[in-house]
């Protein structure tokens, strides 16, 4: 309850004027035990007495593992392939269902880093620093890159503009004016 609220709280801005318009919050908790009885268990908040609802902002839904029996086979809807990879993950040589949908092909990408030793995993993070800093690095080149070919795309665009204002007999101190050069900048462009 206290994640779920936090992520309620979470939605206001600081600053901002509060107008209790939050998005509901379903938290979503697999169970290795059983709980409830059943598969699915939704949960509200309501009023001990009356059963009434008092919000409808938040909501609890426990799924209840091992109450959950389809065999690989039998799991036909993407509901079922989820419960039943996580149910059996533990278990698993590799991740079923990859093939028919690529969030299980990162569910297991993610499942191998878990499985990793701390020595692993210590250099697999500064693999991943390594080339997130290359690769930071050449989108920050190419950016400069960008910066400066459009700079120089505005000087020759100016260089052009003073030629054909040279052309038209306008004189230095109207073309500096208009351009924002000095008058220093336009004597040295020639007319071709």
């Amino acid at each position: 309850m206290y994640y779920l609220s936090q992520t309620i709280a979470n939605q206001g801005e600081q600053g901002a004027k509060w107008e209790f318009d939050v998005k509901a919050v379903y938290g979503i908790f697999f169970l290795n035990f059983e709980l409830g009885g059943k598969l699915r268990t939704d949960m509200i908040l309501a009023d001990r007495d009356t059963g009434e609802q008092i919000s409808d902002k938040l909501r609890f839904i426990f799924v209840e593992l091992p109450f959950f029996t389809k065999m690989k086979t039998e799991c036909i809807t993407g509901l079922d392939k989820w419960i039943y990879v996580l149910k059996n993950m533990e278990n698993l040589k590799e991740i079923p269902f990859k093939e028919e949908k690529p969030i299980f092909k990162k569910l297991e990408q993610i499942a191998d880093l878990a499985s990793l030793s701390r020595e692993e995993r210590r250099r697999y993070d500064a693999d991943l620093r390594a080339y997130r800093d290359h690769f930071a690095q050449i989108n920050s080149a190419k950016r400069l890159g960008e910066r400066i070919g459009e700079k120089k795309g505005r000087t020759e665009g100016k260089i052009e503009v003073v030629r054909n204002m040279k052309a038209k007999g306008l004189s230095v101190d109207m073309i500096a004016d208009i351009t924002g050069l000095s008058p220093a900048e336009i004597e040295k462009i020639q007319v071709q």
